[in-house]
């Protein structure tokens, strides 16, 4: 190349970079507050690769290993310092002003080449300040990350120390990851830092700890026979790393201060990624910060800052409590007491009216044997990830006038009473869901009530074909939603009637027949015929029904028992509850050590036991978070949580690099340290040539998943 040719590359480099600089102080000076959470964000996350990095630039100037480099952040290189016999040699820049390359050997000197300071020994290491604020890389003699150990006569080379030498170098990044997540958790809990305690707030129907009878208040004191500063997490990881019907053994102080022990099975609940005990956190009885105050009020009367006091006129203490009032309510609203302060700064109370609507306690719902019709509630379609972005494009086109709106399919909606499906007329949840999976690969009738916007009902008959899913390997239609808010409480019709064991004896009344009247008065709904039976407790009732053209009667002996109902109310609009969080404070340095130490080995044993199901197929790899995700949810949490929240999970990212850096796969710690094992017992190194294989087989198989779980990241962040 010409030196013209080479002056014209420069220069244009050059601008280039001038260009790319100009536009990010722009950018920076728009969005000051965006970038200094962009920057604590990289700079966080980066400090942990640093760790790692400086693990085995530390462990390789000890062993004598010749280190060329040591860079904070990823290249191209912003600023070198190197000592050379003429003093301090410092680059800026180098790649703007020369057009070598920036990684070899030999640092390339450019137009901002400075030697500072006076003669003296050189060094022979240069460190270096990336352009990009994200990682950090050390560069030994004779290893590369990329490659395989290349071989030379350097007695400082690091393929010529030995085995015993080399592996220490090498597992250092993750020793160092270990304790650094040792020192941040440390650190974490010398401040304190807020978490939900282990506490049950609340328990889903029909889940293990339903099954098990926990009940909200309860405190969970002991898991697996540790009891040492348990919150929330520590419920939630039992239960996601125990293995399939394994119990873990629980011990419980109920409210009135007595203690049980109890052996819960984790399960995986329709739609969620890992298995739980159904047990969710706490709440508090003051509402949260929402995005949209003004449609929070005009749906539920509520403020975010609002504390509730009473609820249908009884006072409330906790959030446990005001679910409690709620879910035996069995009402059609509920009205609530909260205190506000106006914006005087003056504490006023409030009334707000809030709807309810009726859940299951299980797998079925009925009322004194009653079961009410099947209804889609909470439903939506289940799409691929394509088929997601192709939904977002498309919409993109269309108000672009690109492509006209085309008619969907008719398909079941939220809110559809089954009136039929196949030649099962008025199914419960376990029939439909039997049906369906007969129907594999054929053509099922749906028949369904659907009601508009305008309160008008009509009738429509939905063809569809189950395919089978291979992650459940039973036939599905593409349909997922809640199993507990699924009947349909504002019609008295049956669906059918059940046995009840210990309640209620079973009522005689024909599949899809409708309660006209209770004890001679006109009912409308299940809630009128819930208050009606309630008014005769103790009594024998009359239930009159009518089944087409016929009409009928039936007597029930009315009897207070809980196992006559099946049913809860619960609030029919979201209420953003703030979490009930108590502060974790060690009580000194040497309890914080602990602390530390057992949060660490909780989150290593957690990440590999995570990697060891996802090898084994128990856990989608479509539910692990990337580079991309783990990016996004850091800059949610700085933006909007205490700094003290992001440091608390830097430790957790430290923790899980050390157990991913240690996969016997090339060119991971793990693998590299696998490959150092296979050369002392075969006695001598496999080839260059070989070496060279599994290294870019190992960086094919890394970069091929760190593509699929970013992919996720983006789906999740951008078209979720």
């Amino acid at each position: 190349m010409s030196k013209s040719k080479r002056l014209l590359n420069k220069n244009l480099r050059g601008l280039f970079w001038i260009a790319a600089f100009a536009a990010a102080i722009y950018l920076i000076v728009r969005h000051i507050s965006v970038f200094g959470n962009v920057l604590l964000v990289l700079f966080g996350f980066g400090a942990v690769v640093i760790v790692h990095e400086f693990g085995h630039f530390i462990i390789a100037k000890l062993s004598g290993i010749k280190v060329e480099a040591f860079s904070i952040f990823m290249p191209p290189t912003l600023l070198g310092v190197c000592k050379t016999e003429d003093g301090f040699r410092i680059r800026l820049l180098p790649k703007l002003f020369s057009g070598e390359n920036d990684e070899s050997d030999e640092p390339a000197s450019g137009g901002l080449d400075i030697k500072l300071g006076s003669r003296g020994k050189a060094g022979e290491t240069e460190y270096r300040i990336g352009l990009i604020p994200f990682g950090g890389y050390v560069k030994m003699l004779g290893q590369d990350d990329t490659g395989p150990i290349k071989s030379n006569n350097d007695p400082r080379s690091f393929s010529n120390k030995p085995v015993s030498t080399r592996i220490p170098v090498i597992a250092a990044g993750v020793t160092f990851n270990v304790i650094s997540a040792v020192i941040i958790f440390m650190i974490v809990f010398l401040i304190g830092i807020k978490l939900p305690p282990a506490v049950v707030g609340n328990v889903v129907p029909d889940s293990p700890a339903a099954q098990a009878g926990l009940r909200p208040g309860d405190e969970v004191i002991e898991i697996e026979g540790k009891s040492k500063d348990l919150d929330f997490s520590n419920i939630l990881i039992a239960a996601a790393l125990s293995d399939e019907g394994e119990e873990v053994q629980l011990e419980v102080r109920h409210q009135d201060g007595s203690e049980e022990g109890v052996a819960l099975v984790s399960k995986r609940m329709p739609g969620g990624p890992m298995k739980v005990f159904g047990i969710v956190p706490p709440m508090t009885l003051t509402i949260a910060d929402v995005s949209d105050a003004n449609a929070l009020h005009e749906k539920t009367g509520l403020l975010p800052g609002d504390r509730i006091r009473a609820v249908d006129g009884r006072d409330v203490q906790s959030h446990w409590e005001l679910e409690e009032i709620v879910e035996n309510s069995l009402a059609p609203e509920v009205t609530l007491l909260v205190e506000r302060t106006n914006q005087a700064g003056q504490l006023q109370l409030v009334e707000s009216k809030i709807g309810l609507e009726l859940i299951i306690s299980d797998s079925t719902g009925y009322i004194y044997s009653m079961v009410p019709r099947f209804r889609m509630e909470n439903l939506s379609v289940e799409k691929s990830t394509w088929m997601k972005i192709s939904a977002k494009v498309r919409q993109l086109l269309e108000k672009m006038g690109i492509m006209e709106e085309v008619e969907a399919k008719p398909f079941l909606q939220s809110g559809d009473i089954i009136l039929g499906i196949g030649e099962v007329v008025c199914p419960i949840f376990e029939e439909f869901r039997e049906v369906v999976k007969n129907f594999e690969n054929k053509e099922l009738p749906i028949k369904v009530l659907r009601t508009d916007a305008n309160g008008i009902e009509t009738k429509l008959t939905i063809s569809v074909t189950p395919k089978r899913d291979p992650d459940i390997n039973e036939a599905r239609i593409g349909i997922s939603f809640s199993t507990f808010k699924m009947y349909d409480f504002k019609h008295p019709i049956i669906a059918k009637t059940v046995e009840v064991e210990g309640g209620s004896a079973q009522l005689d009344i024909p599949r899809g027949a409708e309660i006209t009247a209770v004890n001679g008065v006109a009912v409308s709904s299940f809630y009128d015929v819930i208050r009606q039976i309630r008014r005769h407790a103790g009594q024998r009732i009359k239930i009159d029904y009518v089944d087409g053209k016929t009409t009928g009667s039936v007597f029930l002996d009315a009897v207070s028992s809980k196992e006559s109902i099946n049913v809860k109310s619960t609030l029919a609009e979201f209420v953003p509850f703030k979490a009930f969080e108590i502060t974790y404070r060690a009580s000194g340095p040497i309890h914080a050590i602990t602390m530390g130490y057992r949060r660490t080995v909780m989150f290593v044993a957690q990440t590999y036991l995570t990697l060891k199901r996802l090898v084994g197929g128990v856990v989608s790899p479509k539910h692990l978070m990337g580079p991309v995700g783990i990016m996004a949810f850091s800059y949610r949490l700085v933006a909007e949580q205490p700094l003290v929240d992001y440091i608390y999970l830097l430790g957790l990212i430290s923790a899980a690099i050390a157990v991913f850096n240690l996969l016997p796969l090339p060119p991971l710690d793990g693998g590299l340290i696998a490959l150092l094992l296979l050369e002392r017992i075969k006695g001598s190194a496999l080839s260059e040539r070989t070496q060279g294989i599994i290294a870019y087989t190992g960086w094919a198989l890394i970069g091929t998943f760190l593509v699929y779980v970013t992919f996720n990241d983006v789906v999740r962040s951008f078209f979720s």
